[in-house]
């Protein structure tokens, strides 16, 4: 999931283009770390917070097994470097399903298979629009021959076979209207994989993240309009369709660019689409309060049951990026920070998952009802307090580093670390995340809330709450 320069990469979504029934969401399980919860833990996890469709990166053992009669539907994926052998040889497919499919279900309820991901992307040094080892001209083949296998075991109709396709594999995105497939990869690879999902009743798999196109063109897009939030929004000069928001117009993008290689009835689902709580320097948006904003208005937008301008009757299906933030994916630092939960089980910031918990907090209809500040054993504001800001601790790091940073904000950087000594008006709680947070806000109200204040090496952020209890004297 590199993160794309190319501007308005656009994305889709949909898995029915008739139906007006609410969309689901589903959370993809990335397990690029060394020190995430066992995958019974999490099976739990998605339990408790009413999650019910999961989507894997492999088909590891230990996890499909957790699975097994959770309830929990789940897609599971072929790797890349699988994809050739899948290609050439159907006894080797007849093997990996029986293996890593039959072998599961129905008590673990797979639902898909992802043959690949990002397939067709380019490389970074080749002028043709294929990865290094040529893998996508086995992709199609791989696909066949997955559900051939999956046909003799009777499974075919009940286990859908798709590919997650990378948003560069769009000539055209922008307006939405002009959404166009690249000209070399149409003959040879998008024409048939979409006869493909046609025949096989399957759907597309497409990875979104406005994230990109917002920190590639900060100074033309809104950051309302990427976040889901009130906009004046973009009129479509082609079709004369208005969008409130861009993912919206990636997604029209999208049906566009299938609409002119007449795959109008193939559905769409995002595999993939998240923002950053965490990013490098130029990394712009990457924050705990606009991955809030996007995730926990992503999922209001998705269980609503509205389609798209182009397509009002599709509903959305949704997988967000991530469970947990990864802390061994390479790249910059955004990659290991899409998570909605620390690997503790903490939630890195509170939005609602489900129809329930939308409902519950529908009276402030463009922005997150619940903290977005992650407190540990404390309760946090529901009440809004418009134009103030205060700052606070992270919770993913390291207990040294938090340290250090509190160091600095009581000694080096002025904050008033007073209230915060044994015996004093906000000792209590008594945690170095509590304490941390108090100094950080005080160094951060000091310094007017000038951008760049709350940062302190990455152990703190903005937020637009205040914690109830640590910072209610500030």
């Amino acid at each position: 999931m590199p993160p794309l320069a190319f501007p308005f990469f656009l994305l889709l979504i949909s898995l029915s283009a008739s139906s007006s029934e609410a969309g689901s969401i589903g959370i993809n399980y990335g397990r690029v770390a060394n020190d995430l919860p066992t995958p019974a833990k999490v099976v739990e996890l998605l339990k408790t917070q009413g999650l019910n469709r999961v989507k894997l990166y492999d088909t590891e053992a230990t996890v499909l097994s957790a699975f097994a009669n959770s309830g929990i539907k789940v897609v599971v994926a072929m790797p890349n470097e699988l994809l050739s052998n899948a290609a050439a040889d159907k006894s080797f497919t007849d093997a990996w399903v029986q293996a890593n499919i039959s072998k599961y279900y129905p008590a673990t309820q797979i639902e898909a298979i992802a043959v690949g991901n990002e397939v067709l992307k380019p490389s970074l040094w080749a002028t043709v629009f294929v990865d290094p080892n040529n893998t996508t001209k086995f992709l199609v083949p791989a696909m066949k021959n997955v559900h051939a296998s999956l046909a003799k075991q009777n499974l075919h109709t009940a286990i859908k076979v798709s590919s997650p396709l990378a948003l560069s594999a769009l000539q055209s995105s922008f307006p939405a209207s002009s959404g166009s497939f690249k000209a070399e990869l149409v003959e040879p690879v998008i024409k048939p994989l979409l006869e493909f999902l046609r025949q096989t009743g399957s759907y597309l798999m497409l990875n979104a993240y406005p994230f990109f196109a917002y920190a590639a063109n900060a100074d033309k897009i809104s950051l309302d309009y990427a976040l889901f939030k009130e906009n004046a929004g973009v009129v479509d000069s082609g079709n004369g369709l208005k969008y409130s928001n861009l993912l919206d117009a990636q997604i029209d993008a999208v049906f566009a660019a299938m609409s002119a290689l007449q795959y109008d009835d193939v559905g769409v689902a995002v595999s993939e689409t998240g923002w950053p709580s965490v990013g490098d320097s130029n990394e712009v948006g990457a924050s705990p309060e606009n991955a809030a904003s996007y995730n926990g208005n992503l999922v209001k937008r998705v269980l609503s049951g509205s389609g798209t301008p182009l397509k009002p009757n599709a509903s959305l299906d949704v997988f967000l990026f991530a469970l947990f933030n990864e802390n061994q994916k390479t790249g910059p630092t955004s990659e290991r920070n899409y998570g909605l939960f620390y690997p503790s089980e903490k939630k890195v910031y509170d939005i609602p998952l489900t129809a329930e918990e939308v409902n519950a907090s529908s009276s402030t209809p463009s922005a997150v009802q619940k903290s977005q500040v992650p407190v540990s054993g404390g309760e946090a504001s529901t009440t809004s307090s418009s134009g103030q800001t205060w700052c606070v601790a992270s919770g993913g790091y390291s207990e040294e580093k938090l340290k250090d940073a509190l160091d600095y904000a009581c000694g080096e950087g002025g904050a008033d670390c007073t209230p915060i000594q044994p015996g004093a008006t906000c000792y209590n709680p008594n945690t170095l995340e509590a304490h941390a947070s108090y100094a950080f806000n005080s160094y951060y109200q000091k310094k007017a809330r000038a951008s760049g204040t709350c940062n302190f090496g990455g152990a703190a952020y903005v937020v637009t709450q205040p914690p109830s209890k640590f910072l209610s004297k500030v």
